[in-house]
């Protein structure tokens, strides 16, 4: 895969000159607990490995307690007494305590290179001698500030790269760690020294095993990238770490701001794939996701972003909903098919990942950090990715709705801030898709982050029950086909066109109240101010047909805009397009574009619009069945009671 050609290489004997500082913070380290209680706080001595101190297994017995200024650590005497009953540490304690030793050599030389390349290392040099003045404090204390959030990131996140396909069957054991406290970003030193103080009380109080200990340490690196992720918003100083990309060419590991590097687990995706035609029915939904396939493809990896962005019209997040049986599954299969196949030839790092039941956790904030992960895995800018959450109406909890628990609260809350918070980047180079039977039991503000929508209704012709009829009989039989044009009715440009066509008039009868009232005559005649007229009538009609729903519906229309073919070469011979530089690419992308037309903006409006309609007539009509079932329970009751007396 190209790397940015702009990554500034972090040399590995600059990395190495920090490894004899480093593994004496994880010997020996001191450190006063600025935010975090110091009770409890490890017993250690300062050299060579010692016993991990004893905690009272009895229940309701309080632990000893240890009150001290400052609290002393030894990260790795604590690491080796895992296993009390040897003196040497195993394999797996003495590859943990060398990640912490390079993590943290890593993130020196970070902030090193931070230090040189802002006034923060000659600032440093006046402070020792005295002679800053006023401003020159105030940017001291920023910059110090700022190298403290980078060099814990690094930190975290490299710990967090390496152990990724590192004992991944640990992610099963049933370990939950609290959110880290001991963040302290006054400077580089205290930041790291706190991190290190607090997993090493992590450990002691969790790691009761090998396993254990991979699953603390990696829990502990996503939950701290986690909350510096929320600390990093507002901070000054950051503007020159965020503009560079470093690179660690032995770890093959990036820093690009604050992007989390992930390494793909080296899992091969098992998946039955589709093809296209194997897909009968779902004609415009089929159309939207062969078009998607190649809009992901076209993600420059140099640049980290993608034309068709820039474009406008890329699908970021679709909700794809039907009734059980339509062909929702077969279609994730195809796309996902066609995204394997595509990056293949490219020689890009295809990933692919559903959220799902089994996702929801009873633990608190475990759903919330299962949700976390997968947007992480994939949104890496250094992959190809498609999420698809199956049953969304399941997965995550409608706000206010009793019956939802804890855990689907939590997943809802991280897909809003992931699809459309205010730390949403949108690179090109993932998709996520929503899935539901019952799209009106999804909250309306996450269904309506959707950005496009796919009516997933299956075969609806008679061409096209004889088409899936044949397609699933296979070939094991003698029937004669008969009087049909074997999947004539599957030729896409024509269905799309005729599915397209079916929006000229909205379906919806409060709709079409709407539409005839406030859009008469052809579409010649229509002006963006009509246009404007007929969707605030449509809100005064539905409240929740707000500015976002105006977005996804121009999205959509841009996406239209762009209804030409990428050709199949330039998918199978990638240096014709897909190897190009971005300009290149956007370039040749921007010379196939159409002009948008009326008659595309009164479709799109028109198949959002009946979308919405649909679902919220569905959930009104299943919130007055579910209240006529509870008051015919209650009239039931009273009689009984009645009779009873």
């Amino acid at each position: 895969m190209t790397q940015p050609q702009q990554a500034m290489q972090l040399k590995e004997e600059d990395i190495r000159g920090h490894y004899e500082a480093a593994f004496h913070t994880l010997s020996a380290l001191s450190h006063r607990p600025q935010f975090a209680s110091a009770d409890d706080e490890p017993q250690t001595s300062r050299g060579g490995f010692s016993r991990r101190r004893f905690r009272n297994t009895i229940p309701g017995m309080s632990p000893v307690t240890h009150s001290a200024a400052s609290s002393q650590a030894g990260l790795a005497n604590t690491i080796a007494s895992i296993t009390p009953d040897d003196p040497l540490p195993t394999e797996v304690q003495s590859h943990i305590i060398r990640v912490l030793r390079r993590g943290l050599a890593i993130a020196n030389t970070l902030i090193d290179t931070f230090g040189d390349q802002t006034p923060l290392n000659s600032l440093k040099r006046e402070n020792t001698q005295g002679r800053l003045g006023d401003l020159q404090r105030k940017e001291f204390g920023e910059l110090l500030n700022a190298s403290g959030l980078i060099g814990l990131f690094t930190f975290a996140s490299y710990l967090q790269y390496v152990l990724s396909d590192y004992l991944t069957e640990t992610d099963n054991l049933s370990i939950t760690l609290p959110d880290p406290e001991e963040i302290v970003l006054d400077n580089p030193i205290d930041a790291l020294n706190g991190a290190l103080w607090e997993l090493d009380r992590f450990i002691d109080d969790h790691a009761e095993s090998d396993e254990a200990l991979v699953k603390v340490v990696r829990d502990y690196a996503t939950r701290l990238i986690d909350a510096l992720h929320i600390r990093r918003h507002g901070m000054p100083g950051l503007e020159p770490f965020l503009s560079a990309t470093y690179r660690v060419e032995a770890d093959a590991f990036t820093v690009d701001g604050f992007e989390v590097s992930q390494r793909g687990r080296a899992t091969q995706l098992v998946m039955s794939f589709k093809k296209p035609e194997e897909v009968i029915g779902n004609h415009i939904a089929k159309y939207q996701a062969l078009k998607l396939a190649k809009m992901l493809m076209a993600y420059d990896f140099t640049q980290k972003k993608n034309p068709f962005v820039d474009l406008g019209g890329f699908i970021f997040t679709f909700m794809g909903d039907g009734k059980p049986g339509t062909g929702k599954t077969t279609l994730i299969q195809m796309l996902a098919g066609l995204l394997n196949d595509y990056c293949e030839v490219a020689g890009y790092t295809f990933r692919y990942e559903n959220l799902s039941t089994d996702n929801v956790d009873s633990f608190q904030g475990k759903s919330g950090q299962n949700a976390k992960q997968f947007i992480r895995n994939v949104t890496d800018p250094n992959i190809i990715g498609f999420g698809t959450i199956d049953d969304i109406d399941q997965v995550a909890g409608k706000r206010g709705d009793r019956q939802s628990s804890a855990g689907q609260q939590e997943i809802t809350a991280v897909l809003m801030e992931s699809f459309a918070g205010a730390s949403t980047v949108v690179r090109g180079n993932c998709t996520f898709g929503m899935f539901s039977n019952y799209p009106e039991q999804v909250d309306d503000a996450l269904r309506q982050r959707a950005g496009a929508r796919f009516l997933i209704d299956g075969p609806q012709s008679r061409e096209d029950y004889v088409d899936i009829l044949n397609l699933l009989l296979g070939k094991n039989h003698d029937i004669p086909l008969g009087d049909h044009d074997l999947y004539a009715n599957q030729a896409i440009q024509g269905a799309v066109q005729r599915s397209f066509d079916a929006h000229n008039r909205p379906t919806a009868p409060a709709l079409a109240d709407v539409f005839d009232r406030m859009l008469t005559g052809s579409a010649s005649n229509v002006t963006i101010a009509s246009l404007g007229g007929y969707l605030k009538a449509i809100q005064e009609v539905d409240e929740r047909f707000t500015g976002r729903a105006i977005k996804n519906i121009t999205d959509a229309v841009k996406l239209r805009a762009m209804d030409f073919e990428l050709p199949d070469d330039w998918m199978e011979h990638p240096d014709q397009f897909l190897h190009r530089d971005y300009d290149t690419k956007l370039a040749m992308l921007s010379e196939l574009m159409t002009p948008i037309t009326p008659e595309m903006v009164i479709q799109e409006i028109n198949r959002y619009a009946d979308s919405e309609f649909r679902y919220a007539g569905a959930s009104d009509e299943a919130e007055i069945t579910e209240r006529v079932r509870q008051i015919q329970w209650q009239l039931e009751a009273e009689r009984r009671l009645r009779q009873g007396e």
